[in-house]
């Protein structure tokens, strides 16, 4: 394994001695280029990188919607950007400080992120007349066709170099090209003030068992660190402030991850096996891989051939017993639908976990969009309250997955975690809870039945309080029944088609899922208490929010936010918060789903709204400009 020699930390020494050296509370990084240039990995490292070093970070993988689009064209360019700081970092930032464009069509693509006085790297060896016009350029100067005039432009012929420096290595050219992500990788860590080593280490992870494209990887990422050290590439190093972290044990972990992990701890808390029947389908398929690692903490999972057949295994294993879980996104819920119904019916645990995507159909899959509020509220026939979640950030998906495992086990009913492309694919630091931390389980078994009861049960037997119908495990002696679709009368269990039981039995229902707001905890709102504007948010969009209502106050305008995970039933004191505020501006990445569902259920309530749909996170500038402008009418 190559190491940098003495030579090099002379340089290095030298080089800090008298180069500038900027000390930056946090900047923004892009990494763009092919789909099949390793963008994902080497975004993934570096934000590795500097969460071990003590920076806060917030990433946005930023998928080409064409996978497999033809090399260097503008439709299958891959983004991977990251804010780090030494602050709370809350979103991947809106404009980059440095991008590593690998190809004209990343620059194209990527131009509309940069800052007036980033730096941009490009590997000039992917510049050539037939690149340009690949990427649709009109001359043989792509800088100044795209007016980067005040832009430092860093020039490596990065595939030239690594092809060079790999040529002892025995790859094939293809294999060693697919090394020029890590020289981009070793140029940043260089500019960026990052150690190699634990870079090293993640590389000999993941490439162990190829030993051969292990040490070529970490040759080319010393390569790029080097060609940093001994070009001086940069005008300025810079040193991103840390920060002392909260002490414990802390990963950098996506929102898919956070969510299988939540789903297992609250499996262990409950006391109950975990099972997940499921389709792949973007962006919700790492939740599926993830959780089929761990069959050694009893976890089973169940790879379906179409998503009917996945939330139906599902629905068999809660009746069995399990914590069963499916996984989808919005074309899946909608196939899911009569399902889900079912188990409105049978009055069983689920957990169904949306990953929200752009647009309806198949739309746009590996782009972000609060899609799928309406049809997770409302989309099943008849009348089918359900309990609807919404994590906010990577890291709280783990906390809202075993939100909404304890309430589908105490509560009896399906319900639905909405994540979305945003937060299932971006990362943050987290830190791993101890399980004792966090709220208990209690499955509503026969077992808690009023002494007595327990003679005369039937399956529909009910806590009289919280309406709760009673668990009883398949195989409990004395406890033999059957559950279904139709309809069952209140008080025998039998199958009815009476119109007064029927309306009792939707009474019922609702009255159950009203009932959760009792342990829900209460609205919080942050910023100015004494507002008379606030902004309101709810799921992934939390990031981008408290960041504009952050800039607001710092153009000296008094501006409060509150923000919503738990959507239906809404927390107890909601009504009572929305009411303090003169204005309030309800933000959304879609057309105005939630300011729909609140006026629904609050009467006379008329708040403002502030739509996106682009299929991206929130532009921050426009938010403020748009909060700003509001709070001064």
């Amino acid at each position: 394994m190559r190491r940098r020699t003495y030579y090099i930390n002379v340089v290095q020494k030298a080089m800090d001695e008298q180069k500038a050296v900027k000390t930056l509370k946090d900047i923004v990084i892009r990494f763009s280029g092919d789909s099949g240039d390793g963008m994902q990995l080497t975004g993934t490292i570096f934000s590795d990188l500097s969460a071990m070093t003590g920076n806060t970070i917030s990433t946005l993988p930023d998928f080409p919607a064409e996978i497999r689009a033809p090399q260097g064209t503008l439709s299958g360019v891959s983004g991977y950007q990251v804010q780090i700081g030494s602050r709370s970092v809350r979103t991947p930032g809106e404009n980059a400080d440095i991008l590593v464009a690998m190809n004209p069509a990343a620059l194209k693509v990527s131009v509309k992120y940069l800052k007036k006085d980033s730096i941009i790297i490009i590997d000039t060896d992917s510049f050539s007349t037939n690149d340009l016009r690949k990427a649709e350029f009109l001359t043989e100067d792509p800088f100044e066709e795209l007016g980067l005039k005040t832009q430092q432009v860093i020039p490596a012929p990065i595939s030239s170099i690594v092809k060079e420096g790999l040529k002892d290595f025995g790859l094939d050219a293809k294999s060693a090209l697919r090394c020029k992500n890590m020289f981009a990788l070793g140029l940043i860590c260089w500019i960026c003030d990052r150690p190699l080593g634990p870079a090293e280490q993640f590389l000999d992870r993941k490439f162990g068992k190829k030993p051969q494209l292990r040490d070529a990887n970490i040759a080319s990422l010393n390569h790029g660190f080097d060609f940093g050290a001994n070009t001086h590439a940069s005008a300025s190093i810079f040193r991103i402030e840390t920060q002392k972290p909260v002490p414990g044990r802390y990963l950098d972990i996506n929102g898919n991850k956070a969510t299988a992990y939540g789903l297992i701890a609250a499996s262990e808390q409950a006391g109950l096996e975990l099972f997940l029947g499921s389709y792949p389908i973007t962006p919700a398929t790492d939740i599926l891989h993830e959780l089929a690692k761990h069959k050694a903490l009893g976890v089973k999972t169940v790879q379906a051939e179409d998503e009917i057949a996945g939330i139906c295994t599902a629905i068999g294993a809660s009746f069995a017993g399990d914590l069963a879980v499916t996984t989808t996104s919005g074309p899946g819920l909608a196939l899911k639908s009569e399902a889900i119904g079912l188990a409105v019916m049978a009055e069983l645990p689920l957990v169904i976990i949306d990953v929200q995507r752009g647009g309806p159909s198949t739309g746009l899959p590996t782009k972000s969009e609060q899609t799928d509020l309406m049809q997770a509220l409302y989309g099943r026939n008849g009348e089918a309250p359900i309990p609807v979640l919404a994590a906010t950030t990577p890291d709280t998906c783990f906390l809202y997955a075993y939100w909404a495992a304890k309430i589908a086990v105490e509560h009896m009913t399906p319900v639905i975690l909405l994540t979305d492309t945003f937060v299932a694919n971006g990362s943050s630091a987290w830190r791993i809870p101890d399980l004792h931390e966090l709220p208990t389980i209690e499955p509503n078994y026969v077992s808690k039945l009023p002494e007595g009861a327990a003679e005369g049960w039937r399956p529909y037997f009910r806590n009289p309080e919280t309406k709760v119908r009673y668990w009883a495990v398949p195989g409990t002696p004395g406890f033999e029944h059957r559950l279904g679709g139709l309809e069952k009368n209140f008080t025998t269990s039998a199958i009815s088609t009476d119109a007064a039981n029927h309306a009792l039995m939707v009474k019922t229902r609702q009255e159950k899922i009203d009932y959760i707001s009792n342990e829900l905890p209460l609205l919080e709102v942050e910023g100015d208490q004494d507002a008379d504007t606030l902004v309101v948010g709810w799921g992934g969009t939390y990031g981008h929010l408290y960041e504009a209502s952050h800039k607001v106050r710092e153009q000296g305008y008094k501006i409060a936010h509150a923000h919503f995970a738990f959507i239906n039933p809404l927390p107890k004191n909601t009504e009572e918060v929305l009411r303090r505020y003169k204005k309030v501006i309800i933000a959304e990445q879609n057309t105005g789903m939630f300011a729909r569902h609140l006026r629904g259920l609050i009467d006379n309530f008329v708040p403002h709204q502030y739509n996106e749909v682009t299929g991206q996170p929130f532009s921050l500038s426009h938010l403020v400009e748009e909060f700003i402008k509001l709070i001064e009418e």
